[in-house]
């Protein structure tokens, strides 16, 4: 089972698209899959966390990019 690493990139959209987009990456991914969301929308940093806690997904890393801020979520709420 090898894992993926998908990259969304909504920048220039703004809530709810980027996590309308990280959600319809993960309806497709399998645990232990990377999704990496790419957001200019600063709420998305909040809305993500919130969203991986409730269902169960790990926030890896939030970095600041130039005008982006770039979430690493590690697809781990999944079940069976």
């Amino acid at each position: 089972m090898s894992q993926q690493r998908r990259i969304i990139d909504s920048r220039g959209s703004f809530c709810p698209g980027p996590l309308t987009d990280l959600f319809k990456a993960y309806r497709e991914a399998k645990n232990g899959d990377i999704l990496e969301l790419w957001a200019s929308d600063p709420a998305a940093k909040s809305d993500v966390q919130a969203w991986a806690k409730k269902t169960g997904n790990v926030v890896e890393e939030v970095v600041e990019e130039q005008g982006y801020v770039r979430i690493v979520v590690r697809v781990a709420g999944k079940g069976g």
